[in-house]
């Protein structure tokens, strides 16, 4: 059974979904055992405390730095023995002291089909926003593995939605989440827990 350790800021929606998908055995092979806030005042640790869930918090704002932070989290989730690293909703980008020592063992999900409106800076309705000025007629979630560089890892699982006429960010957002974001992040935790994403050429390829 899989260690995972979920790193929220906020709300904590995806990481109810998560919690959800365990208790219905929808996840396989895992259990979250610990969630970690960078935000004392995170609603997702009142989830957590509801769900019997062991929490941390370690405040982005008593660290100088990206990397002092990253180090705290990292001494955290190897005390925690994480076996994957899923990021609902949290905040802050890892330095890569995190990312090499977690190689393709830690899993975001981003608000829309990267390649597209991804990157520094493009993050909650920021991302609903610049899609829609855009134009686009589908939009969506892409559930990846994270690396040094912002929404730049290996794509796990994507899926789509259409956008309406007359969404607006708040709207867009909304559907995506129920429709895509509750549903793959946690189809993509079991897989990782059950072994059945390869990594070739730096690419993640669903196994039977």
């Amino acid at each position: 059974m899989k260690n995972i350790i979920v790193l929220v800021s906020g709300g904590g929606t995806n990481l109810q979904a998560l919690i959800d998908s365990e208790k219905s055995g929808e996840i396989k092979g895992g259990k979250i055992t610990c969630v970690i806030s960078s935000n004392p005042n995170a609603y997702a640790l009142e989830r957590a405390k509801n769900n019997d869930i062991p929490s941390r918090v370690i405040p982005r704002k008593e660290y100088p730095d990206s990397v002092s932070y990253s180090e705290a989290i990292l001494e955290a989730l190897n005390e925690e023995k994480a076996d994957l690293v899923v990021l609902a909703g949290f905040m802050t980008i890892l330095d890569e002291c995190v990312t090499r020592a977690y190689a393709y063992k830690i899993i975001n999900v981003h608000p829309a089909l990267i390649p597209s409106f991804c990157g520094e800076g493009y993050y909650g309705l920021r991302v609903h926003e610049a899609a829609l000025a855009y134009g686009v007629k589908v939009s969506g979630a892409t559930i990846h593995f994270v690396n040094e560089k912002a929404d730049a890892g290996a794509i796990i699982l994507q899926g789509t939605v259409a956008v309406e006429n007359d969404d607006t960010p708040e709207t867009l957002q909304r559907r995506i989440m129920e429709n895509v974001e509750w549903k793959l992040l946690p189809k993509a935790v079991s897989l990782f827990c059950q072994d059945r994403i390869e990594i070739i050429d730096g690419k993640a390829y669903v196994t039977e």
